[in-house]
């Protein structure tokens, strides 16, 4: 039987599970698997924090459904995986960590730089394990990919010591079994049949569980049969073209917004891919409309949330499923919805037209619509603009425009970018982050420029923590300990390489970001936002036209 070294059997593992990147920083600990990883088809793209190939390998994950593979060394490395960690376990994207660790069989260093790193990755992966021997190599990876990738998909990790990765093994690769997701019983989707053409006015929820290529595929079929509208979460945001005259809106907030008039009107939703890991894109309650609760998975219930039905399995079947044996019905009431939607429109635009500078959010998002084509990619960081993107950018097709309703983590909009590019190199890719979250991996701006990749980074700086700024003032509290200073954004992207660039007027905006998308190479755009409107806008003046529908 032929022997090889453990590493590099771990390394065939991931090959055989098609693994094309590891993003990561190797370690002292990592030495025989970097070795290896040398010697194989897997392109290392080496990054200037663990935190950033986190979030690049997830992201990946996101995009193309496969596992994103990232690599750190043990200890403070390990640490600064935690947070992607939590992304792509509340994100549902599909992860594999791998972290290295000390010789386990005999130690001569102590206890340095030893943590227990599989058990503080335990709550917050879906499996966790240390690999003791080279034999067990094949069956762990297997079962790290399968959980990674399974519905509801999520992180894993593996513990690879280095005393294991260097001795000798003789294990066979284990190949992927074929594997098919049970689909829902025919009774859960008769009452769903039912309950929908009984139903005055119903309306379809889509959240992130439906952002599947199939299902998406299948609520067009759905809505074109139908024509009942719909309306996105956050996350669910691009899964049907949200320029169709059915879209009614985006729950970006939890309450008192347009959509959350058509939400009231209707006495029948069926929530596609509900997840509860976002904000509850509406609230139940007792002796109030009906819930169809329609996902891979049953619902968790809670205070705000209990479904009257559940239809559970692959939800693009459990669709297809409805929409065949469906018949639309001429006494729907659905005009309704299209008039929130129009007054939504119509408040939007005084904002939108706004010429001030600094820029107001509303404009800036308006305009980076108008430039970007219908299958670029935006990938966002956190602050509050978020809620302007979800709100105001419609999203046409899936995975066009990337944000993070989960764990919501500043600092994830820049690697994502990297991370959107490589997958997808043919693709304009935008990073709209505030300055607070960019400066949290700003560093990975040289890791852009050596991969050689077009990006545009458009920075949007209030010179300040804007969304809790936004939440002081809702509280009635005065300013405090939120202000900070910036680098000169121009000088900063020009050190690394790229090019930078400062907005000075609302209009220069849109020609600039034109401009940068048929530019190669890293652009960094210093874009002053104006966010003195959000508390009123947001808290107050939605809330009251809304209100008049």
């Amino acid at each position: 039987m032929q022997h090889k070294k453990a590493s590099d059997l771990f390394v065939k593992a991931l090959e055989a599970e098609g693994v094309e990147y590891v993003f990561g920083i190797p370690g002292e600990e990592n030495l025989d698997l970097l070795e290896s990883l040398r010697e194989s088809s897997i392109k290392l793209v080496l990054t200037r924090h663990e935190q950033g190939a986190g979030f690049m390998a997830a992201t990946y994950g996101r995009l193309t459904g496969k596992v994103g593979v990232c690599l750190s060394t043990l200890g403070p490395g390990a640490t600064n995986l935690v947070t992607p960690a939590a992304y792509a376990q509340l994100g549902a994207m599909p992860m594999l960590m791998i972290t290295g660790q000390k010789p386990i069989k005999t130690s001569k260093q102590g206890r340095f730089q030893v943590i227990d790193i599989v058990d503080m990755m335990r709550p917050i992966t879906k499996f966790t394990n240390q690999i003791v021997s080279g034999d067990r190599i094949p069956s762990t990876v297997r079962e790290a990919f399968r959980l990674a990738h399974e519905e509801r998909p999520g992180a894993v990790h593996i513990e690879l010591p280095e005393d294991i990765a260097a001795e000798q093994t003789s294990a066979q690769i284990l190949t992927p079994s074929m594997a098919r997701r049970p689909i829902a019983e025919y009774k859960a989707i008769a009452a769903a049949v039912t309950m929908i053409e009984e139903a005055q006015s119903p309306l379809l929820l889509i959240g992130a569980g439906a952002n599947r290529k199939l299902t998406a595929k299948m609520l067009r079929e759905f809505v074109d049969k139908t024509c009942i509208p719909f309306v996105t979460t956050q996350m669910g945001k691009g899964v049907l073209n949200e320029s169709d005259p059915r879209f009614a809106g985006n729950t970006a907030l939890s309450d008192g917004d347009f959509v959350h008039r058509a939400i009231e009107r209707a006495d029948l939703i069926i929530n596609v891919g509900h997840d509860v890991v976002e904000k509850p894109p509406f609230f139940m309650h007792h002796n109030d409309k009906k819930v169809i609760h329609v996902n891979f998975d049953s619902a968790a219930v809670d205070p705000v949330y209990f479904p009257q039905l559940e239809v559970v399995g692959d939800i693009a079947n459990s669709i297809w499923q409805i929409k065949e044996g469906i018949t639309p019905q001429d006494s729907w009431k659905l005009d309704f919805y299209k008039d929130v939607h129009q007054a939504y429109v119509d408040h939007r635009a005084e904002a939108e037209d706004d010429n001030r500078f600094p820029i107001l959010p509303e404009r800036l998002v308006r305009d980076i619509r108008k430039v970007m084509p219908d299958n670029g990619i935006v990938t966002l960081d956190n602050g509050v603009y978020k809620i302007w993107f979800a709100r105001n950018y419609p999203a046409y097709h899936p995975n066009t425009l990337l944000l993070d309703n989960a764990l919501a983590s500043m600092g994830a909009g820049l690697p994502s970018a990297i991370a959107a590019k490589l997958v997808k190199p043919d693709v304009p890719v935008v990073s709209v982050c505030g300055d607070g979250g960019f400066m949290m991996n700003s560093q990975e701006i040289e890791t852009a420029v050596r991969l050689k990749l077009d990006l545009v980074v458009i920075i949007l700086r209030d010179d300040a923590y804007g969304m809790i700024k936004w939440k002081q003032a809702n509280m009635q509290f005065d300013e405090f300990g939120l202000d900070y200073g910036n680098p000169n954004f121009v000088k900063y992207a020009q050190s690394y390489g790229a090019q930078g660039w400062r907005v000075d007027d609302a209009d220069v905006l849109i020609h600039l970001v034109d401009k940068c998308l048929n530019t190669k190479g890293v652009h960094i755009i210093d874009c002053p936002v104006d966010y003195s409107m959000n508390d009123k806008t947001l808290n107050h003046t939605i809330k009251e036209l809304s209100a008049k529908l």
